[in-house]
């Protein structure tokens, strides 16, 4: 049998897809030129808990080898983010977004002139804290920081064409995809690192199955909340024409539970992370912040009671915004 033009279509689409993920995960081993290898890796194992580390995990081992898609798709979504949050309070922005196809056009224009600008200023950043750590850039100066720069925003530039390109003639939404595929890419090699580890006997079998249990109860109580509803009850009101009476249903409006999805936690941790990374990066050799800063490390109790803090407050006024302002 011969195969229809829909599946020939879905067939392209799918290759299409996973050609352009590919190239994504090669330009993750590309690295910044002039930066010491050997270095660059004793400078990760201290920052594994820092914002290095979690833009590290976003960008798919990026990070860690320093390569030109360092930055992953993070400027990207902090610019949708900012818009998205403009539409709501600025009479601007909103009248782009009543325009329809034509606003719409304008508003990923301007989203797109925001990477740029964050993905800048981000990898100016990166530069300057690269050079401040001992030993890990070869020639450090301005040449140091022109190249640092260009290359991240062109990688940052390139990532987001990918992910446009995915949308277009792919599967499913580009940018998604490519968050997905860098997050999962870490996989196999905690899962080789867990089966060493009960292979060695320093984690028994009984605890590496319930890891994976927990693991997949975990997905599954995420999946529950991102998918909850609460439908609140309309009813319509009765009218009566002459003998007969019309109205008088009754329907629901079907509200998300969890509205702001996960960029409460990460705007939190991103602010708590600051001072660790600083610390780490030895931009202050002040003893005193330095003892301040370690407070902001996980796992100590100012940090949780201001990351659980700083998860309601950011809920909050990304609901209100999305919610009662759109």
């Amino acid at each position: 049998m011969s195969a229809t033009p829909q599946s020939g279509d879905l067939k392209n689409r799918i290759l299409f897809t996973i050609f352009i993920l590919c190239i994504y995960r090669l330009g993750t081993f590309v690295p910044l030129p002039g930066i010491d290898p050997e270095q660059l890796q004793l400078m990760m194992e201290g920052n594994q808990k820092g914002l290095l580390g979690m833009f590290n995990v976003f960008a798919g081992g990026a990070v860690s080898r320093m390569a030109i898609f360092a930055l992953g798709i993070m400027p990207y979504i902090s610019s949708s983010i900012i818009v998205q949050l403009l539409t709501g309070v600025s009479d601007y922005f909103k009248n782009l977004k009543s325009q329809g196809e034509i606003g719409r056009k304008k508003i990923s224009q301007l989203t797109r002139y925001g990477t740029v600008l964050l993905a800048t200023v981000q990898g100016y950043g990166l530069s300057v804290g690269l050079e401040s750590s001992a030993n890990l850039v070869s020639n450090p100066g301005v040449f140091f920081k022109i190249s640092t720069v260009t290359s991240i925003v062109a990688g940052t530039i390139f990532l987001m064409w990918l992910g446009e390109q995915i949308t277009q003639r792919g599967i499913g939404n580009g940018i998604s995809l490519i968050i997905f595929s860098g997050i999962v890419a870490e996989i196999p090699r905690a899962l080789v690192t867990t089966f060493e580890l009960g292979r060695t006997g320093a984690i028994s079998t009984f605890m590496i199955i319930a890891l994976f249990i927990l693991l997949i109860l975990t997905i599954m109580f995420i999946v529950f909340m991102e998918r909850a509803l609460r439908k609140i009850l309309i009813n319509y009101p009765k009218r009566q024409m002459g003998n007969k009476i019309y109205g008088g249903d009754s329907s629901h409006l079907p509200l998300k539970i969890n509205q702001a999805g996960v960029i409460p936690a990460i705007f939190a941790s991103a602010l708590l992370l600051l001072p660790v990374t600083f610390s780490n990066f030895n931009l202050s050799g002040n003893e005193t912040f330095l003892n301040i800063a370690s407070y902001f490390s996980q796992g100590q109790p100012l940090y949780m009671i201001l990351y659980a803090s700083g998860i309601i407050f950011f809920t909050f006024f990304y609901t209100s915004i999305v919610l009662f302002h759109l």
